[in-house]
């Protein structure tokens, strides 16, 4: 089985799909959204070392293994953890150091222990198509016994490539952070190109839960991404009115957000509920504002 570097499971989540469910992120991300709300997810840890020395409880240290300069590695006991994030707020290269390297087995032990608490399990990041194989083997163990799975993207990796990986999703929680390319590559450092060819692909499996719009004013578009996005969700588009996925717009806020880009300020009420308002007249039946 493939290991993968995991930054946090959260044994009970009622915000990551329907239901009470467990939820696996990742570590490592692809893009670089300027309102991230959990910036330390997107890179590697570089073994700076600064982190150790702010550790009260031991969880962080040194060891013994080294890296290829010959320079020590950071090792990380999450027995130990009592998650203070003062790693976090001294890390300088937008990660953490609180990373176990773990299977879709081992996992899936952690997963178990909620049993029969939970519904389903989520995986998100970081971006966690970034290692489909492992989400293969842990969401196939997951429906095994039971368990309603899904999958929390970026939608930059194309998705009809893992057919064998869609068997074992029953769904997609996909961010469409802007409809204009030049203002997702803006915002995100990456183009959108894919992220609408996997909207309408899952669309058309069946495999989209959500889709999801972060709405920060003065960044880009809001009216024309929210009015084009509900488009294609509409009935006429996806032609089965029983299958109706949902269009989460969801109030910026900025907490977590790193300092630099903390300029922006947070939609109102009236404005959130004119742009659910325009996404229902779109076509759009599942509307919901966060």
């Amino acid at each position: 089985m493939v290991r993968v570097p995991v930054n946090r499971i959260i044994p009970f989540s009622s915000v990551d799909g329907p239901g009470s469910r467990t939820a696996v992120f990742l570590q490592g991300c692809n893009l670089n959204c300027w309102y991230c709300h959990n910036p330390e997810t997107r890179n590697s840890c570089v073994h700076c070392g600064a982190c150790v020395a702010v550790c009260e409880t031991g969880a962080l240290h040194w060891t013994e293994s080294l890296n290829e300069d010959g320079s020590r590695k950071v090792g990380y006991d999450h027995t130990k953890c009592v998650f203070c994030d003062s790693c976090i707020e001294t890390c300088a290269n937008g990660s953490s150091p609180r990373i176990r390297q773990m299977n879709a087995k081992e996992v899936y032990e952690e997963i178990a222990r909620q049993l029969p608490f939970i519904r389903g399990v989520t995986v998100s990041g970081g971006e966690c198509m970034l290692w489909p194989q492992f989400l293969e083997e842990l969401l196939g163990l997951c429906k095994k016994n039971g368990l309603h799975t899904l999958i929390d993207s970026n939608g930059t990796v194309d998705f009809s490539r893992f057919p064998q990986l869609m068997e074992v999703t029953d769904g997609v929680m996909l961010d469409v952070k802007a409809i204009r390319e030049e203002e997702h590559k803006k915002m995100t450092s990456s183009s959108n190109q894919m992220v609408l060819q996997n909207l309408r692909w899952l669309l058309a499996q069946k495999k989209l839960e959500e889709v999801r719009t972060v709405i920060v004013p003065g960044l880009f578009d809001l009216e024309e991404t929210v009015e084009t996005v509900a488009g294609i969700l509409s009935v006429q588009e996806n032609r089965d009115g029983a299958y109706k996925p949902i269009y989460k717009l969801i109030a910026y806020r900025e907490q977590g957000v790193r300092k630099e880009y903390r300029l922006f300020q947070p939609p109102n009420a009236g404005r959130m509920e004119k742009l659910a308002d325009l996404a229902n007249k779109a076509g759009a039946e599942n509307v919901q504002i966060v």
